[in-house]
């Protein structure tokens, strides 16, 4: 089944998808409510709800499909940390901790925008970029799962494109906390949300193996299959779960696929080509089974304020730090 949220009348209303049509869910019944059901009872809610003429589709602005309480960016693809490896300091070597365990941060659940909404340059930024991920939806709270309890909880799977301004984050992670005002700007989170059992048959040594691709204005820039992840999402899920609670709805992301950025691109040839985003644009991305987003950078809308430098000599021993600097 797939599941979306359209806008009908200026309300986000979800809907299941047939063909190019939109049939609204019943009264009380969200996206996350179905994503919870069993395989039979949503073939029932489809059964009664795919009856009337329904709505098409292109007539109908597609929102995020859901309103994550929190969302888990991780970095599973070892293509990418290699080639991300080499913009930052020239060389192919991966941290050992890479490998210990997956590592994620946390994403603004409020930047959120539809499939082929437009994206507004962020200001202060000469480094756009787009990151090519796939989302899994956790289905219900949880806490401590195992690997194949996890493998329950994912209730479906759609696109994501972690925008990011890498000139920004360059300089904000030089702190040592990761990055900031760099992503969370905006993130694509679409088009729709595709339900997990529609793909058992698309596992490949348990890892969910479907082709990821994104163009600049129609050119191919990047290719890579999801079964190249070095962990499941069950995995991830797992790891997220530890001692931790999960959400409903929350998403789990699965980091950038190998030349699924400008920045890991950048770092193997050693120039920027294709060069960083501007207005005018347009960035596509489809993975098979999941559907296509497609979003367009527009002139800067934010006044893009700034704060003003740290005050130095403001605490204790600040003013010997400043001093050396």
């Amino acid at each position: 089944m797939r599941l979306a949220t359209i806008d009908i009348d200026g309300r986000a209303t979800g809907v299941i998808l047939a063909g190019e049509r939109a049939y609204p869910l019943p009264a009380g019944v969200s996206v996350l409510d179905a994503l919870a059901m069993t395989p039979t009872q949503r073939i029932d809610l489809g059964t009664e709800t795919v009856r009337g003429p329904g709505r098409a589709l292109a007539e109908h602005r597609l929102l995020a499909p859901i309103q994550p309480r929190a969302m888990r960016d991780f970095v599973a693809f070892e293509e990418h940390v290699v080639g991300v490896s080499r913009s930052i300091d020239g060389t192919d070597a991966v941290a050992d901790a890479w490998y210990d365990a997956p590592a994620f941060v946390f994403m603004n659940p409020h930047s959120l925008i539809g499939a082929h909404d437009d994206l507004p340059m962020p200001p202060l930024t000469e480094a756009l970029d787009f990151e090519l991920e796939i989302a899994a939806v956790v289905a219900r709270d949880c806490r401590d799962l195992t690997v194949e309890q996890a493998r329950e909880h994912i209730a479906g799977y759609c696109i994501l494109n972690d925008w990011s301004a890498r000139d920004v984050q360059r300089r904000e992670m030089q702190v040592g906390l990761g990055p900031s005002k760099g992503k969370d700007f905006a993130n694509t989170l679409g088009p729709w949300i595709t339900t997990a059992d529609e793909l058992d048959d698309r596992h490949r040594d348990g890892v969910l193996d479907l082709e990821m691709t994104v163009e600049i204005n129609g050119r191919p820039v990047g290719r890579d299959r999801s079964g190249h992840m070095a962990w499941s999402f069950a995995e991830l899920l797992a790891h997220a779960s530890r001692d931790a609670w999960v959400g409903a709805g929350d998403v789990i992301a699965s980091g950038t696929c190998h030349t699924g950025a400008l920045a890991e691109i950048w770092g193997r040839t050693g120039r920027q080509d294709p060069a960083p985003l501007q207005p005018g644009d347009n960035v596509t991305m489809n993975i098979d089974q999941l559907g296509t987003i497609s979003n367009r950078v527009v002139e800067t809308t934010s006044p893009g304020h700034r704060v003003p430098r740290a005050r130095v000599g403001a605490g204790a021993g600040a003013v010997t730090a400043g001093a050396s600097r």
